[in-house]
């Protein structure tokens, strides 16, 4: 057991490479080898040492490249462990955000790999506040939900959306684009206010960042006509309405020209 490496399960937050934790850096320039997704910022990857096993395990959706696939990774960061080296799972955002994480830490259980879990900034809560959007704020918005956007091909995911309607507060889809359309019309169907406020916002704190604001009913059709492809994340309530004063205060938002 001595023998074993140790495997860090790393969160490289939403894009920017300033937004990644010290402590995931130092584990990142210390490591043997590093196990990285395809969002993550390559110029992160130039923090490696010299020497250091690169491994890409990325999928693309909608490009026929599905990477490693889950069960390869696991088996990987496994063999690597065993062969004592240090290594370092690099995620984009978090790792137990809907980066698998969970499931990952439970192979390494399985197989006896000594583990560690270095939390990331998420995108569910970055992207909103990269174009002014505060997902909570007194008086309007009282909690904030975090769901996926991704789990079906109907957009269901599995979500109560009768519960996420109802919720009252902000919510926060990753993964939505593919089920754009879907979601908004089930939130519609189940309460929502047509005219409530929404955005999406694409490859947020990044200089590629982009974002459409439009209402619940039309914030499919608009991110159609912007041409908005994935990765995004989708915003929706009354939050989402401050970005108009606050994007354009006197102050510098990620992405957002100073």
């Amino acid at each position: 057991m001595s023998d074993i490496g140790l495997v860090s399960l790393v969160g490289a937050g939403p894009g920017d490479p300033e937004l990644m934790t010290l402590k995931g850096l130092r584990r990142l320039r210390e490591a043997d080898a590093v196990v990285y997704d395809r969002l993550v910022c390559r110029e992160l990857l130039e923090e490696c040492r010299p020497g250091a096993e690169l491994y890409d395990a990325g999928k693309a959706p909608g490009t026929g490249r599905h990477g490693a696939g889950q069960e390869a990774t696991n088996r990987l960061l496994v063999t690597l462990a065993r062969q004592g080296k240090s290594v370092v799972r690099l995620k984009g955002g978090d790792p137990y955000v809907f980066g698998r994480g969970g499931e990952e830490a439970l192979a390494l259980v399985r197989a006896g790999v000594r583990f560690e879990v270095v939390p990331g900034v998420s995108s569910a809560l970055a992207a909103p506040a990269a174009v002014g959007i505060p997902v909570t704020h007194r008086g309007i918005a009282r909690s904030v939900t975090i769901a996926t956007g991704h789990d079906s091909r109907d957009g269901d995911g599995g979500h109560d959306w009768e519960a996420l309607a109802r919720s009252g507060g902000t919510l926060v889809f990753l993964m939505p684009v593919e089920h754009l359309e879907s979601i908004a019309a089930r939130l519609l169907e189940h309460g929502r206010s047509p005219a409530e406020p929404a955005a999406l916002v694409r490859w947020a704190t990044t200089p590629e960042q982009e974002v459409v604001f439009a209402p619940l009913s039309g914030i499919a059709e608009a991110a159609a006509r912007a041409s908005l492809r994935p990765p995004a994340t989708l915003v929706v309530g009354p939050t989402v309405a401050l970005a108009e004063v606050i994007a354009h205060g006197p102050v510098v938002l990620a992405g957002v020209p100073g």
